[in-house]
């Protein structure tokens, strides 16, 4: 790919002495938004029951979505009770040995009860069954409960199968129950967007009016292009495509009807392969991206939604198996060897674990992406994250003037092992010059 180098000089002016119990907008639109989660309560990760290895990925979060499915307490009758901590006989799953390895790793935990597998036509008796399942999970799963094993669970993953009316009598009884079993267990809905239900979302509509009854809307986004059949997918930042506008349409229906839930993306990422695709059949013409590629668009991705007014941000996926094909390469890991998107995001946990997003300092399409974080229980030091928003592998030099002292500077990682230290020149008042690129420069900077 032609490297581009931009001879613009962009100037950036920080603000000093942000105090620790407010924070500073500089974009658009951020005006009335709460504080910011630190960062190690936003980057999440997909993952699934038996497969995943809980000391693999403690260096990239502390918060697991695990896909739970709903017909393994039930088997083939909804109406069966459930026999916690056990699944049903035809999985044998602990869920409390399972879940409680988790915990003891450190992470918490968001369960997805999701109803793939359970036709419509299958319910016995929808009302009586959702809500006596909602009864049952949250008493044993919840953190009123000894075992303090889920923080959070979500009705329904991608339920496109079930017709909206439908969908509306299972949430809310499931809903209903998990209220009655334990208040302090917040409750998602499916994967919504602000407009017409389609075969992997609900339009959130389709709950209205139900607000006493759930905590989190829940979105699913990816940088998508096209569809089949390539499934090309872009750069996050790209403003052709419905990535971040559906997530902001969703945030702007909360704001309007929902003010006090939280918005939670549970799904988002890229498949990188090192295998050409088939010769023939489905994902023939599929395309992905570069491992590189991979790493620098999730990374990208986190500090674009900590800058959006939500609350959580899950990557799709944990593992892969290096299979050139839809959501076949789409993880951290292939075949449980770290890829260069898991040192990446190790990366950013590492440094901005204990920081929170304030401000953007600037956000110009195809041009330069600049944000300002700072330490939780210390103000004075800050991160400034900035980088190239394109997908053209483009360089170009910036200008900071910072009201503080750079420290160090290093960019994201693609391999274990100390960053890569990145050097800048001081101008004559003072001001802050170097090269960035694709992947984000952290600038390390104290306001004392």
């Amino acid at each position: 790919m032609m490297k581009l180098h931009s001879l613009l000089c962009i100037v950036f002016f920080a603000v000093g002495c942000v105090p620790s119990s407010g924070v500073t907008k500089a974009a658009k639109g951020q005006e009335n938004m709460k504080e910011k989660p630190l960062m190690r309560d936003f980057i999440g990760l997909n993952t699934h029951t038996n497969q995943f290895r809980a000391e693999l990925y403690q260096p990239v979060t502390r918060l697991l979505r695990d896909y739970h499915n709903f017909n393994w307490d039930v088997g083939d009758d909804t109406s069966r009770p459930t026999k916690f901590p056990m699944s049903h006989d035809s999985v044998k799953v602990n869920w409390e040995q399972l879940y409680g390895s988790w915990r003891k790793a450190g992470y918490k935990i968001n369960a997805t009860v999701q109803f793939g597998k359970v036709e419509q036509k299958s319910w016995k008796n929808p009302a009586a069954d959702a809500y006596n399942y909602g009864l049952a999970f949250g008493k044993f799963f919840g953190p009123s409960s000894p075992p303090d094993l889920v923080e959070s669970m979500e009705i329904g993953n991608e339920p496109g199968h079930y017709d909206d009316a439908f969908y509306r009598t299972i949430f809310e009884n499931m809903a209903r129950g998990l209220r009655e079993a334990d208040p302090k267990l917040k409750v998602a809905t499916c994967a919504t967007f602000a407009h017409e239900s389609g075969k992997y979302h609900k339009n959130i509509e389709t709950v209205k009016g139900l607000e006493h009854l759930y905590d989190i809307i829940n979105v699913h986004s990816y940088a998508q292009v096209e569809g089949y059949p390539t499934w090309r997918r872009s750069f996050p930042e790209d403003p052709k495509i419905k990535y971040l506008k559906d997530i902001q349409e969703m945030i702007d229906w909360r704001n309007a009807n929902a003010p006090d839930k939280e918005v939670w993306l549970t799904e988002f990422g890229w498949d990188s392969s090192t295998k050409p695709p088939a010769a023939e059949g489905t994902f023939k013409n599929w395309v992905g991206v570069t491992d590189t590629q991979q790493a620098q668009y999730i990374v990208r991705s986190f500090l674009v939604f900590s800058a959006m007014d939500m609350d959580r941000a899950y990557l799709y996926w944990f593992n892969d198996s290096d299979r050139p094909s839809v959501h076949a390469s789409s993880g951290l890991t292939r075949n449980y060897q770290p890829k260069p998107s898991f040192h990446a995001v190790a990366h950013l946990l590492k440094t901005l674990g204990d920081y929170r997003f304030i401000r953007a300092a600037t956000q110009k399409t195809d041009d330069v992406y600049a944000y300002e974080y700072q330490h939780a229980t210390d103000p004075a030091q800050r991160i400034w994250a900035v980088w190239s928003p394109t997908g053209a592998d483009r360089k170009t030099d910036v200008t900071i003037v910072l009201n503080g002292t750079a420290i160090k500077a290093e960019r994201m990682p693609l391999t274990p092992g100390v960053p890569e230290s990145v050097s800048w020149g001081v101008g004559n008042n003072g001001e802050i010059k170097l090269t960035v690129g694709e992947a984000p420069t952290f600038l390390w900077v104290t306001t004392r």
